[in-house]
């Protein structure tokens, strides 16, 4: 348990206990957040559907349960400290006290590592069209930078990350919360991945500067709500890709957004600026009522808006490329045509970013409508000597990046021989020198112990000696008493034990 952020650790086995009547909904997956407003639990699944649930929670429960949680986190919670949140790794909880709002009321919104949203049922429901699909995941594999917007719950986080799954393996991808959402490392347990948390000593600002500093390829920050995007905009400066979110209900309004947030005033020219050079594409997030055959209306959500950044010859733009959830009929300019040509892709809005053979729908170069007045056969010639051009472009491209990735494979192998065979130099020689040691040091002891017995056996010899020299004294004062000698020990009778008579 984490005192200092408001972290809980629940194990499985305490999760009942902790949520009582609440925990069939904790363990739905469907379920996204629990809310409770004093007097009944409303709840809202992961098709946007809300509903009040016949849970009655008394309070007693509720008593406990802020007590448990308030307890966890080490915070207090009475009128003068009416806020209490914390959070576990899927969960984050938000308590208002009665003094604020009445009656006591909590939040609970999950936030699993799973992307709930999959091609299939993102085009079957009306979330996005096949096509707008394509071009935003072109739009990552051209690695731009997103934005995407919305309003509160519209999931904007979740869109991010389901577009994020298009990411290259190889690309490190380096996310920045203060509320676990993200969760790519598990969502895509196979890629490169760091996970920074916001807390007291690590701010948004300080973590996307240390951010630049671990070789990110993608930088993802949770949402932008102040000075930090100043920061973000330096980050996406240096050529690091990134994806965030931010509260707007227009893609229009992102670049006033983020100039509010950045409090630039006399800069605020410059932030602008940099917000159209470096963000490239906005998308928008929203609620939609929907009503089925039989009345039933339920709200879905949906991409409504998708736009592109534009700073081309000193003018700011913004290309609307999709409004209401509908494809627009706009043209694509040469600066970005080079950018999804630059990853191979001639059409964008195709699944695989290959330019379509049937000239009589929408393709990369624009609408039919766009060549409508040209003459059949000056066309197919134009478009027959574009697509050569092309080919051969795309052979010596394709040719260039072998021959580089190639020289890259080649320099990773001899590093990675040169730094193994200096590992194994390093052990041999650090192994080498550990046993001259540990010889010495036997050595050392063997000739300690040999002296340290030769000690001993003097020490006794020597004690001997004495002995023997003083029995003589003894008898040979006897003698001189008595006049007599009653008996004498020899040396070597001493020795072996026996007497010896004078």
């Amino acid at each position: 348990m984490d005192m200092g952020s408001g972290n809980i650790k629940i194990r499985p086995e305490e999760q009942e206990a902790y949520f009582g009547l609440l925990y069939p909904y904790i363990q739905d997956q469907e379920i996204t957040d629990i809310d409770y407003n004093g007097k009944a639990v409303w709840l809202t699944d992961c098709t946007n559907i809300r509903r009040m649930s016949d849970v009655r929670l008394d309070t007693d429960f509720v008593d406990q349960f802020t007590k448990r949680i308030s307890n966890a986190v080490s915070k207090p919670f009475h009128k003068m400290s009416p806020v209490l949140e914390a959070e576990t790794e899927t969960l984050r909880i938000t308590i208002v006290h009665e003094s604020v709002c009445g009656s006591r009321c909590f939040c609970i919104r999950k936030s699993l590592p799973l992307v709930r949203l999959t091609e299939e049922s993102a085009v079957s429901t009306g979330y996005v069209t096949r096509r707008m699909l394509n071009f935003l995941r072109n739009c990552v594999r051209a690695r731009m930078n997103l934005v995407f917007a919305g309003n509160p719950g519209v999931g904007k986080t979740e869109c991010a990350k389901f577009f994020s799954r298009y990411i290259p393996a190889k690309d490190r991808v380096i996310t920045i919360e203060d509320n676990p959402e993200w969760h790519y490392g598990k969502v895509n347990p196979d890629k490169d991945c760091i996970e920074m948390k916001i807390n007291p000593s690590m701010d948004y600002t300080r973590a996307i500067k240390t951010c630049l500093r671990l070789n990110p390829t993608w930088m993802f920050l949770s949402e932008a709500r102040s000075l930090e995007v100043r920061y973000l905009l330096e980050g996406l400066s240096t050529g690091v890709r990134g994806m965030t979110t931010l509260h707007t209900d227009d893609v229009r309004n992102i670049p006033d957004r983020i100039v509010n947030m950045a409090g630039a005033g006399s800069e605020s020219e410059r932030i602008r600026n940099d917000t159209y050079s470096f963000l490239d594409v906005g998308i928008l997030l929203k609620r939609k009522e929907v009503r089925d055959a039989s009345g039933f209306v339920c709200v879905r959500r949906m991409i409504d808006q998708i736009c592109f950044f534009l700073r081309e010859k000193g003018e700011n733009q913004i290309l609307m490329v999709a409004d209401k959830g509908e494809e627009l009929d706009f043209r694509m300019t040469e600066g970005l045509r080079q950018r999804f040509l630059e990853y191979g892709i001639s059409d964008p809005f195709s699944e695989d970013g290959k330019e379509r053979t049937d000239f009589s729908s929408e393709s990369y170069y624009g609408k039919r409508s766009d060549f409508e007045g040209s003459e059949t056969v000056p066309y197919r010639r134009l478009r027959s000597e574009m697509d050569n051009a092309e080919a051969e472009r795309k052979d010596f491209v394709g040719h260039a990046l072998e021959r580089a990735e190639a020289e890259r494979l080649a320099g990773e192998k001899a590093e990675f021989e040169r730094a193994e065979a200096e590992r194994l130099a390093g052990e041999k020689a650090e192994f080498e020198r550990a046993e001259a040691e540990r010889i010495a040091r036997e050595k050392a002891e063997a000739e300690r112990a040999e002296r340290e017995s030769e000690e001993r056996e003097r020490v006794e010899k020597e004690a001997q000696i004495q002995l023997y020299l003083t029995e003589v004294s003894r008898e040979l004062g006897m003698a001189a008493e008595g006049g007599t000698c009653h008996g004498r020990r020899s040396y070597q009778n001493t020795r072996a034990g026996s007497d010896a008579n004078c």
